[in-house]
């Protein structure tokens, strides 16, 4: 596979044997870790009842489900650049029966494509790790936020700067998928830089250490089969040296998931 660091995220990276393998992992509709109760720590201490939010890449929709449904968001904008993954969270919503508080919107990469000051609060999962232009994205999520509106997101992030270590760039190739990533530092520092104030950065690696090695003990005992089954064998084997390594890399630290909050101010 093909190194993609430093490059834009692409549309259809998520093929359907990753989105199998990850749903299997970490619960229907959900592409990155920790499902709903990782979304409630992310929120944590952020009340977004009746707020209207913009979700930047919302991939399944199941997170957007959860912001509503759980969470009791006003409404909710779920923007992502691959066309596949969003007809799944539109049937996924419509089968909620909630297609009049939660929508899809297909985007390029590229400036925000809503009116100044349109959201209570911006939310993201575990996306914006693929944003090349983290300063650009900041200063449009601050230009959509209204006066006083919140940015909150969860990333994976990395630990340290300059270059990346053997076992990161293995990580890479096995993942195949594009990281263009961020300390938590270098997180604040941007988003102070972009105009936010009361910026928060909290490390989730040892959390995620803990569930990575869970994970990869799932994978090579009693999950095994169930994915030959659906995935194959090549494909099974591949994943499970990908996870092998991800918990090399998170050991390291070079690896670090992350939660980041900020406030324009009013």
């Amino acid at each position: 596979m093909t190194v993609k660091i430093d490059q834009p995220s692409e549309a259809g990276e998520y093929d359907d044997s990753m989105q199998t393998l990850l749903q299997l992992l970490w619960g229907d509709g959900f592409l990155s870790p920790g499902g709903a109760d990782e979304v409630a720590r992310v929120l944590e201490g952020s009340d977004i009842r009746g707020c209207s939010v913009l979700d930047v890449g919302s991939a399944l929709g199941a997170i957007d489900l959860l912001l509503v449904q759980v969470h009791g968001a006003g409404s909710v904008v779920g923007i992502d650049v691959d066309p596949a993954l969003l007809r799944q969270m539109d049937q996924r919503i419509a089968r909620a029966g909630l297609a009049d508080r939660i929508r899809s919107q297909l985007v390029t990469p590229g400036p925000l494509l809503f009116a100044t000051g349109n959201f209570d609060v911006v939310f993201s999962k575990d996306s914006i790790v693929q944003i090349p232009d983290k300063a650009a994205l900041y200063a449009e999520v601050h230009r959509v936020l209204r006066p006083g509106g919140r940015f909150i997101a969860g990333d994976w992030l990395r630990g340290g700067s300059g270059a990346y270590s053997r076992e990161m760039m293995e990580f890479f190739r096995l993942e195949g998928i594009a990281y263009n990533m961020a300390s938590l530092e270098e997180s604040a520092a941007t988003l102070r830089k972009a105009g936010f104030v009361e910026v928060e950065v909290r490390d989730r690696n040892a959390w995620y250490l803990e569930l990575a090695g869970r994970e990869l003990a799932s994978l090579e005992g009693p999950m095994r089969s169930v994915i030959v089954e659906r995935i194959g064998a090549d494909k099974a084997a591949h994943f499970i040296a990908n996870w092998r390594q991800l918990v090399v890399v998170v050991r390291r630290g070079e690896l670090r998931p992350g939660h980041v909050k900020a406030v324009k101010p009013g």
